[in-house]
This record gives structure tokens, C-alpha cells and sequence, in this order.
């Protein structure tokens, strides 16, 4: 059980923790209960979310106690973290909608029979609530001057834009799900992200101001792509983690187009493959580096999807780059709409698509010899009718989509 400490650090899921002396302790001396929270403002969770679920995965890894929090009563706030403005309200019902929809997922990586794991609500609690007894018995325990100076609170603040009371009360919330954890489960050990460090502080201290116990936060930081984006957005959305959202053959080839040197970070982070596997693949520099990414995105998409997957996800691929095959049915499909009886330009249409981003990158792409339709060159502005539809758009080796009309 000791070790759980040790590989999170490694695996790079470490980034603040309250007490880590303490912690190790508590880890060295038998089971810990933790838990992560994750609202359901959407039908399914996505990979920016995955980052919580493989450290549940690695916690119960390693003989521990998972629980899985979903937020059905604080999604009736939002959480203001990161945001620029309110979220829109979610009613009763689209909220349950959303929990039946990513509950399943987590069903995938962490074994509810196994060691007491849960999947909680914490609209159990919250919803029972009064709110005189909730101001006396909690609120007292809250300094408006310390929740100022947390960052959801004080960007808004500085930045004139509205923050609602609604808003401002949603970390004293979250910190009574930990009291409310602790007291049901004993739990002892909040997980969260990094932009979550303000509301987890406020619950271990909420615990330890109402009760006299000590518990523990332990954040894991935000995950970029070494180029600086927000890992998990492409030019087509979200990567979500339902596959009526996002097929699997999708999933494949959104781990499979990693950039190289987020490579090894992404097999530590979001795979169960052991550590000394990991760090031979660390020296794989140029075109080998390529197969350490086939390895990310078997393990990855086996992970999420089951293994039966990856043979069919395989001849798929190898039907598309190595035998130019013109079986088009694994290809992600856009619809497009913009289009009239005369046809549609081969540069506006690579732009609808996504394909590029403005028509001059689509000239550049095309003048690149990168730019193919049915898996040939393109080197003029065709335009297409719609009888020529489907068409199967590529831009230079990787990126594949079947342009299809919308109905």
C-alpha cells in the first residue's frame, strides 16, 4: 500500500499536496479512502477528465479506497473555477441524464466490487439541506477575507465581471461533501486538479475545524500538450469518452497523433503500462518514436474500449495508409452543409471541414502537395458538386475525414 505515493510521484500525478509527510504517513499505515469529484454538466465526461480516473485507477492499483463523486447537487451551481461567466442552469432531470451517461465509463476503469469502491451523489446530501442549520453549523467556519483570494474568486473580481452569491457559494459546498465523506465513508484523502487547490484547502480545513481530524489534498497539475494547448480539444471538439460521441477507431487516432514529446508523459499519465516498459520507449528519438504512440494508443483505447477493439482499429489503419484502400466506413465523417447546386470549392470545403484552418492555409496545404481527395493530389480549386459525394478529404498523412451532405 506504501507504494501508491511513490508511483503517483513518478507517473507524474503529483503536483500539491496539503501535508505530504503526513500523507505518506496515513498511506504507510493501511487502506485510505479517497475521492475525486466530477459534475455532470455534459452526457459524457472527456479526456480532460481522465487524469481523475486513472488516479482513482492507481489508487485502488495499489489496495486503497475509491469514490467517485458525482457532483448532482453542486452541477446546480457550477463550478466557477476557470469561468468567465455563470454556467447556464442544468434542471433535475438533464443532470440525471448526464450521470447514467458517464457512470458507465467509470465502471470501465475501476472495480466497483472490488475493496468497497463507490460511485456517490452528492445531491443525496446537499438537496436535504437547511439553510439556516447549513449557515450556522458551516458557514461559521468560512472567513470571506481568506475566500477572496482564491484565483475562481479574485480573476473575477479583478476582472469586473459578475460573480454571483450563488457562485461565491459553491467551494464552502464542496468542502461539505468532504465533512459529509468523511463522517458516511471515513474518508480522509481529497483528489482533485490543480485548479481545484482553493476548494480542496477549504475542506480539509472545514474537517479539521468541525471535527478536530486531519485530512488530506492531493492535486494532480492541468495537462497541456508541449505545444501549450488544452489537451484533449481538436478542430472536430471534445475527445469524449462515450463511444456513441466518439467512435473508437476516433479515440485510437487521437491518442496515435500525440506530438512526440508529450509521448512518454501521456504513457506514465493515461496507460497501466509498468514504469521500466515506460522508460525504455524514452529513447526512441525520429520515426521510432512512432511506435511508442501505436503503444499509447493501443493501451489507452483498450483501456476505455476493451481489447477485442484494437485488431479491427489496426486493419482499418492499415487499410487507409498502406493499401490506399477505398473502404471508407472507418473514417470520421463530417457533415457538410454549406453547399450549393454548383458545387462547393475544394478550399472552402477543406476549411468547413476543419481540415484547415482559413483558405490561405488550405492554398498553402494544397501548393504542399499535402492537400487529397479520394487519396489523390490536389494541386487547383476543383469545385465539387453534390453527386460527387461522399468524399474522402485528407490532409497530409495523418488527418481523414469522409465528407458526407447533411440530409
Amino acid at each position: 500500500m506504501r507504494d501508491f505515493f511513490k508511483e503517483a510521484k513518478d507517473r507524474g500525478f503529483i503536483y500539491q499536496c496539503t501535508d505530504e509527510e503526513g500523507l505518506k504517513e496515513a498511506f504507510s499505515k493501511g487502506r485510505v479512502t479517497a475521492y475525486l469529484g466530477f459534475d455532470p454538466t455534459a452526457a459524457s465526461l472527456h479526456v480532460g477528465h481522465l487524469v481523475g480516473i486513472m488516479y482513482l485507477r492507481l489508487l485502488q492499483k495499489h489496495g486503497h479506497r475509491p469514490i467517485a463523486l458525482f457532483g448532482g447537487g453542486t452541477a446546480k451551481i457550477g463550478d466557477p473555477t476557470g469561468k468567465e461567466e455563470m454556467r447556464q442552469f442544468l434542471d433535475d432531470a438533464t443532470i440525471q441524464k448526464n450521470i447514467d451517461g458517464i457512470r458507465p465509463v467509470f465502471q470501465k476503469f475501476i472495480e466497483l466490487d472490488a475493496s468497497d469502491a463507490l460511485l456517490v451523489n452528492n445531491n443525496d446530501w446537499l438537496s436535504g439541506i437547511g439553510y439556516l442549520e447549513f449557515l450556522r453549523d458551516i458557514g461559521k467556519h468560512f472567513s470571506v477575507n481568506r475566500m477572496l483570494t482564491f484565483d475562481s474568486v479574485k480573476t473575477r473580481l479583478e476582472r469586473e465581471q459578475n460573480l454571483t452569491f450563488l457562485e461565491f457559494n459553491y467551494s464552502i459546498l464542496q468542502a461539505y461533501d468532504f465533512l459529509e465523506l468523511y463522517n458516511t465513508y471515513g474518508c480522509t484523502l481529497q483528489l482533485g486538479g490543480s485548479d481545484q487547490w482553493g476548494n480542496i484547502v477549504s475542506g480539509v480545513e472545514l474537517v479539521r475545524k468541525a471535527l478536530g481530524k486531519q485530512v488530506f489534498g492531493l492535486t494532480a497539475p492541468l495537462v497541456t500538450t508541449s505545444s501549450g494547448a488544452k489537451m484533449g480539444k481538436t478542430v472536430k471538439g471534445a475527445v469524449w469518452l462515450n463511444q456513441e460521441l466518439l467512435s473508437p477507431y476516433d479515440y485510437w487516432q487521437f491518442w496515435r497523433n500525440t506530438e512526440d514529446n508529450d509521448v512518454i508523459r501521456y504513457l506514465k499519465l493515461f496507460t497501466d503500462l509498468p514504469m521500466n516498459e515506460i522508460q525504455k520507449l524514452e529513447s526512441l528519438k525520429g520515426q521510432e518514436i512512432n511506435e511508442a504512440k501505436k503503444i499509447l494508443a493501443d493501451e489507452a483505447t483498450s483501456l476505455l474500449h476493451g481489447n477485442a477493439c484494437i485488431a479491427s482499429i489496426h486493419d482499418a489503419v492499415k487499410s487507409l495508409f498502406e493499401s490506399k484502400s477505398t473502404d471508407l466506413s472507418s473514417i470520421p465523417e463530417i457533415l457538410v452543409q454549406d453547399i450549393s447546386d454548383t458545387g462547393i470549392n475544394i478550399v472552402d470545403l477543406f476549411v468547413q471541414a476543419g481540415l484547415s484552418a482559413s483558405k490561405g492555409e488550405a492554398r498553402r496545404l494544397m501548393q504542399g502537395g499535402g492537400m487529397r481527395v479520394n487519396d489523390q493530389v490536389i494541386d487547383a480549386e476543383i469545385i465539387y458538386t453534390p453527386d460527387q459525394f461522399p468524399l474522402k478529404l485528407s490532409s497530409g498523412k495523418k488527418k481523414h475525414l469522409l465528407a458526407t451532405l447533411s440530409p
